[in-house]
């Protein structure tokens, strides 16, 4: 069930370029271990190991350029949520600019220690996911999100 991929293509062909390039080697070594006479050796080796040692570098740059493009993707998403959450916590205000505790109807996902946005993209939040309406939730003892700013009040609804 592995399909294709373009954002992975990169990896891929570094890692089918690298294992080209190592049996293009063999094969030069294969020749070269062949031939007696070591000036017949040499075509083997200049063209297997050459070849061959150029193709295994440009595999492993593809790999580096391919690993490296990951990390710059995870992150620019890692920085697009500190500053969701920044803008969050600066303002005092819910996304749609309503501020916080109005609208006790809404619901919010909580977990053992803490409740989130429903819209909160931590792997806590998604793994809890037990959606309960916000009134509920301020009540009781859990603490609010400090990435996702959830609403809450200083005192308990009662």
């Amino acid at each position: 069930m592995n399909s294709f991929h373009p954002g992975r293509l990169g990896g891929q062909l570094g890692v089918g370029l690298c294992l080209l390039g190592f049996a293009v080697l063999f094969f030069g070594w294969n020749g070269a271990a062949s031939q007696d006479y070591v000036p017949a050796q040499l075509p083997y080796l200049i063209s297997g190991g050459g070849a061959g040692l150029a193709i295994v570098v440009l595999g492993g740059v593809l790999l580096v350029v391919q690993n490296q493009r990951a990390n710059r993707v995870r992150l620019e998403q890692a920085l697009e949520r500190a500053v969701l959450a920044i803008e969050r916590g600066a303002t005092g205000t819910a996304p749609g600019g309503t501020p916080e505790g109005a609208g006790l109807g809404r619901y919010v996902i909580t977990g053992a220690m803490s409740y989130h946005r429903v819209d909160c993209e931590l792997p806590e939040a998604r793994t809890e996911a037990s959606m309960v309406p916000l009134d509920q939730v301020l009540g009781t003892t859990l603490a609010p999100c400090r990435v996702c700013n959830p609403p809450h009040l200083a005192t308990p609804v009662g």
